[in-house]
Formats: C-alpha cells, structure tokens, sequence
C-alpha cells in the first residue's frame, strides 16, 4: 500500500522516538547532488546528511565496491583476521600521513576512542597520576551525542537531565588562544589532550581566526599536550583541502574522522595517530564488533579513492568561493542577514529578521527546490555534495536568492 508523505510522517511521528525535528519532506531516492521525495519532486540536497555524502548520493565507484564486497563477506568481527583491513588500514594511513588506525563505526564513537587514547597516552606516556587526566574542550562544541560527549557540551538541549556527567574535562572559550594558554599554564602537567574542532560545524559554521588552529597546536607542543583533531564533518575535502587543520599547516596527533569516509553508505569511522600513541593501546583495551568490517573497509578505500580521484577537495574550494560570494552579494542586497561565514562547501547564513527565523527560511528554500536545516534559531547551513558542478552551484544559487526575496516580504 501506497502511503502520502503526510501519512508516513505521521506514523513515524507515532512509532518512532521524537529525538529530531526533521523538515518535513519524505525522502525516496538520492543521486548526485540531487534527492527526490515519493511524490517525485527533485530537491538539491545541502546538507549532505551532516556532510557525509560528500561524494554525492549512490557514487556508482562506492556502490560497485560495496556490492562486490557483500558477494564476498560483510562481517567476521575482531576475533579474526579479515582480507580487507590490513589494505585498508595502509591505504587510509599512507594517504593521510599516519602511522596507524583504529577504525571504528560512528563519529561519536571514534571521538570516544580518541578520548580514551589520549587518557591511556597520558598516563603510559605522560605519567599524569591515575585519575587526574584532563581533556580541555571548547565551548559551542559538538562531538556527539554519548554521555561523554554532552558532558563538554554547554546546549541545555544536549546535556540537560543527563547527569551526572564525565569528570576531568576543561571547557574554554572557542577561538581563544589565551584561555587554552591559561588552562595550559595552571593545569598543563596533568592535561593529556586539547579536542577540538577546526571549525565549529553545529554551532553554526563558527570559522576560527586565522591562526586560531597553529597556535593552540605550539601551546600544545609546548606542554606536551596531544592536539586531537575532530574532523568527523571538516575532513576529507569539506572545506576546500582533505583536512581543515592544512589551511594552517597543522597535523593533529590524534586524527577523528567518520561521516564521508564512507560515502554515506553506512557507518565507518576512524581515529588516526602515530605508533607512540596508538600502541598505548593493548590487546583486549579496546574494540567494536563492527569496527574494521570487511565491508565498510572496501566502502572506505572507494570513498577515499572518489576524493582524490575526482579533486573534490579542489572541486569544494572552487564551487564554495562561488557560493560564498553570491551569499555576500545577497548579503549587501538584504539587511536581515547578518553574515556569511565559512570554507569550501561548509557555508552558514546568520539572518537576523524581527518575525522569522532559520526555519521559516529553509521552509521557502525546500518549496523552491533545495533541502537545507537550520541549526539554532537564526543560522542556515549550506553543505551540498562537493561533486556539486558549476551549473547547479548557478542553480541552487538562483533558488536561495529567489527564496531569500520571498523571506524578505511581508507576505510570506
């Protein structure tokens, strides 16, 4: 039986938990930078599902290396070894400069790993004494949603009624160079890691000052502290290079990756670091059931392969410095937007308007063509595939000037 988008919303709505606020549309079929809901209207897809479809929806390299692998074996666990980590492990190490990998499945469980790394690096390594490592974070961060998470998190909506939360955490300032120095300066014998986003993704697109990112890195080298970069949504080409800590020439000591490793196919993540840390690690310390499975390993190598291969990195430089630009001029054009912010293909609008917000807004964009979410009250985010070509950069930019003019009328 046929249902309506109305009518599968609606069971959704009364079988499934209420844990997100989804534009309402009904979603049947992705390709390209393109999706189409079940009544056969074609949308531009700009948020890329948190930017893990990079590669654009069902990029026929990763389907082709997906279903050669599920002919051959999906799953054997750690228990043995399988025929595809050890060609997946080099390939993603070579191509990104690290000695080693410890795969894993969800963003969130990779920034969990990463935690757990560096506590275990802090005290093998660093000696902290037992119980009094510190992980310094940022405030407006957003690492995911496990209790450890949430216990960095400063959103109500993410820690609210979840307590008690995980001790040993500093929370500073984001793009403040001085608070890390403080926290260093007073703390810095028992902090064994800094996380930290290299631009604020959930937050809003908060882009650091120039020289944010290299800074904290030479506080870091200074008091032996392992910079842990999570770019579970900047990495792999979302910003214009293949990771957002290049554009200052910085090289995390523990590296979060997830979202696009997989082409948005199912879950794959990733933390990435030298022997020296990753080997503080111990058989039996650590593990997923899941993590390292042969077939998200093949689905990994392919998605990788489809950034290089294509330049997509390149490709998000490109088409983003066309966006960006088109967003300013509208930004001259209109008042209510406050400003235009980002790198690549990871692009956020601040509106500031006395009767609307980001939602109504990405409800006019959504009717006129293009998918985006806000995120806050008063931010829309922009983050379409990066195989996005410059005629539908033209065309998806044609449909937010079109609906921005409509936002900016009383009528709507």
């Amino acid at each position: 039986m046929k249902l309506s988008s109305a009518e599968l919303i609606k069971l959704e709505s009364k079988h499934a938990a209420h844990n997100y606020h989804p534009i309402p549309v009904v979603l049947s079929k992705g390709e390209g930078v393109y999706v189409w809901d079940i009544e056969g209207n074609r949308y531009y897809d700009f948020l890329s599902s948190y930017s893990a479809i990079s590669q654009g929806h069902r990029h026929p390299a990763i389907m082709k290396a997906m279903r050669e692998q599920m002919e051959r074996m999906t799953l054997c666990s750690r228990a043995f070894y399988n025929d595809m980590l050890p060609r997946y492990a080099e390939h993603v190490t070579k191509l990104l400069g690290y000695d080693m990998i410890l795969p894993m499945n969800s963003g969130a469980e990779a920034v969990e790993t990463a935690i757990k790394l560096s506590r275990k690096w802090g005290y093998k390594v660093k000696q902290i004494p037992t119980g009094q490592a510190i992980v310094v974070c940022c405030k407006g961060c957003f690492h995911g949603r496990t209790i450890a998470v949430i216990s960095m998190s400063d959103d109500p909506s993410a820690y609210e009624d979840y307590s008690p939360y995980l001790p040993g955490l500093r929370s500073i300032p984001y793009n403040d160079v001085e608070a890390l120095k403080t926290v260093l300066e007073a703390e810095g014998n028992l902090v064994c890691a800094f996380l930290v986003e290299p631009i604020q993704g959930e937050a809003g697109v908060v882009v650091p000052d120039e020289g944010y990112l290299s800074k904290c890195y030479d506080l870091c080298r200074k008091h032996n502290v392992l910079f842990v970069g999570d770019e579970v949504q900047t990495g792999l080409g979302r910003t214009g290079r293949m990771l957002a800590t290049e554009w200052e020439n910085v090289r995390s000591d523990i590296l979060i990756l997830g979202k696009a490793l997989s082409g948005g196919t199912m879950p794959v993540s990733a933390v990435l670091a030298n022997s020296d840390i990753m080997l503080t690690i111990q058989p039996g310390e650590h593990g997923s059931t899941y993590g390292g499975n042969p077939l998200a390993c093949a689905v990994a190598m392919a998605s990788l392969d489809v950034i290089v291969n294509e330049r997509l990195a390149e490709n998000a430089f490109k088409q983003g410095t066309k966006l960006m630009q088109a967003l300013n001029d509208l930004k001259k054009k209109y008042s209510f937007i406050s400003q235009v912010r980002g790198k690549g293909l990871l692009i956020a609008i601040v509106i500031n308007h006395q009767s609307k917000s980001a939602w109504d807004l990405c409800m006019i964009i959504k009717k006129n063509g293009l998918l985006c979410k806000p995120t806050h009250e008063d931010i829309v985010r922009f983050a379409p595939p990066l195989v996005i070509t410059d005629d539908q950069v033209e065309g998806a930019i044609s449909i937010v000037s079109k609906s921005i003019e409509e936002f900016s009328s009383d009528k709507c």
